[in-house]
């Protein structure tokens, strides 16, 4: 397991629609992973319908923040279907499903496998689509650039010259 498991699982946590469950872990997350703590610290501090209200605005209404790593390489094309199809292959070589509740390139999903089997190849392999998100995040002022930036901090660069599709 990478030294950075906390920190993709509790990633993983903060990616995902903040409910109840969200604001009852937010202690153990703060502690747990303080490379999050600016955005655990606002999320601890801001209305739970704000919260709310907030994550379905940042991602839900604007697609140019999407958290399914497919969709910036791939868009809406046919192309995308190969690319689940690849995710949920990698998932299956480490023994694990998808749980048909999301598609297997939600950034979250993707988050919970790397901390689970410490596996880096998704989240390296789609760097420039997490890079592409973070920007856009901060763009947007978001709290949930701050995520964004502790994941990225983590992987290898980005070949330089290589422009996204």
């Amino acid at each position: 397991m990478p030294s950075d498991a906390v920190l993709y699982q509790a990633a993983a946590l903060c990616l995902t629609y903040p409910d109840d469950d969200f604001v009852a872990r937010l202690p153990l997350l703060r502690e747990a992973a303080p490379q999050l703590r600016a955005f655990t610290d606002h999320a601890a501090v801001t209305p739970p319908q704000e919260l709310a209200a907030h994550y379905v605005q940042v991602f839900d209404v604007k697609n140019r923040h999407t958290l399914y790593l497919s969709r910036w390489r791939d868009g809406g094309t046919r192309r995308r279907g190969m690319s689940l199809v690849r995710f949920a292959e990698v998932y299956r070589e480490h023994g694990l499903e998808c749980s048909g509740e999301e598609l297997p390139d939600f950034l979250p999903a993707v988050l919970e496998f790397t901390a689970r089997t410490g596996d880096t190849g998704l989240l390296t392999e789609h760097r420039d689509a997490l890079e592409q998100l973070r920007t856009r995040l901060t763009d947007y002022g978001t709290p949930y650039a701050g995520v964004l930036d502790a994941v990225c901090a983590t992987l290898p660069p980005a070949p330089t010259g290589v422009r996204p599709s």
